[in-house]
């Protein structure tokens, strides 16, 4: 086997996998079946891909469409090697994303492949970076978004954009003030999409909708708020900061603070001794003005 797979983040009817062959011009094409439907981004290398949809070209920023329970070949007869980042569904899982995307009705893919399109561009590279740094968190709304997009593209279906209801509104609102109760802990998208008794993809629509964000993104951006208001009030230890604003490991809380914030932990913190210092001297050199205080005759 010249292909080597790794499991980097998974849920309820869906995971996504990190999958590295090797094979090169050489090496006979290998013959395997789908076991689900299968939308996998390619990030690196090209290979031909066959399958009962027809044959294609895979070239980075294309997508490979895979349909669950059908056979596929894939042959490396024009270069060594490729990279994807293949996201996994169980049929009723797509199902329902198929049911939250307006104006698609087949469930089962008609072509083999996007080709690299400026508008899906943003989203890979998105996921490419998630993998990158090894963010967990961020994949269980990349698989939703990856698969609507190949979806609506496949299906020629443009993108709605309908204004949310009050009471989708009203949904966005408790769920941003449940992120904001428990944001130290675990939250996952479909929790949030039970509690407000949609499906997890329209509940991600509507939310970037009305909050600007994704609720995984705006659950980010509280953490580390808080942990930059602590960093700044506190002496207490950047580990425990940043386990307690709900981060599993200092190095994922350095990153993710350095990206987002600007800066990593050690430099705000130092801003604030800097900026705390320079009242002081302030202060200091104020007093030193105003000279010895001289009492009334």
């Amino acid at each position: 086997m010249t292909a080597t797979t790794r499991t980097l983040a998974s849920g309820p009817g869906w995971h996504v996998a990190d999958v590295i062959c090797t094979a090169g011009v050489g090496d006979r094409p290998f013959e395997e079946a789908h076991q689900d439907f299968c939308v996998a981004a390619v990030t690196s290398g090209t290979f031909r891909y066959r399958a009962q949809q027809g044959t294609a070209m895979l070239a980075p920023g294309s997508l490979l469409l895979g349909n669950s329970g059908t056979c596929y070949e894939c042959g490396h007869e024009h270069g060594c090697g490729d990279r994807c980042l293949s996201f996994h569904f169980e049929p009723a899982q797509l199902e329902r994303i198929v049911a939250g995307v307006p104006g698609a009705r087949t469930l089962t893919f008609g072509a083999p492949r996007l080709p690299p399109l400026p508008a899906l561009a943003p989203l890979l590279a998105e996921a490419e970076a998630a993998r990158e740094m090894a963010d967990k968190g961020a994949f269980e709304e990349l698989s939703l978004r990856i698969a609507a997009a190949a979806v609506a593209t496949a299906s020629g279906v443009s993108p709605v954009r309908r204004a949310p209801s009050r009471r989708d509104q009203k949904r966005v609102a408790e769920a941003v003030r449940r992120i904001e109760l428990d944001a130290d802990g675990p939250i996952s998208l479909s929790a949030l999409a039970d509690e407000t008794a949609t499906s997890p993809y329209h509940f991600l629509r509507i939310f970037r909708q009305v909050a600007g964000m994704t609720p995984y993104q705006f659950l980010l951006k509280t953490r580390l708020h808080r942990a930059a208001v602590r960093l700044r009030l506190s002496d207490e230890a950047i580990s425990t900061i940043a386990f307690e604003a709900g981060f599993n490991d200092l190095s994922t809380f350095n990153r993710r603070f350095r990206s987002i914030m600007g800066e990593t932990p050690s430099a705000c913190r130092a801003r604030r001794s800097s900026s705390s210092g320079m009242r002081v001297a302030r202060w200091r050199q104020a007093q030193s003005d105003v000279g010895p205080h001289q009492p009334g005759r």
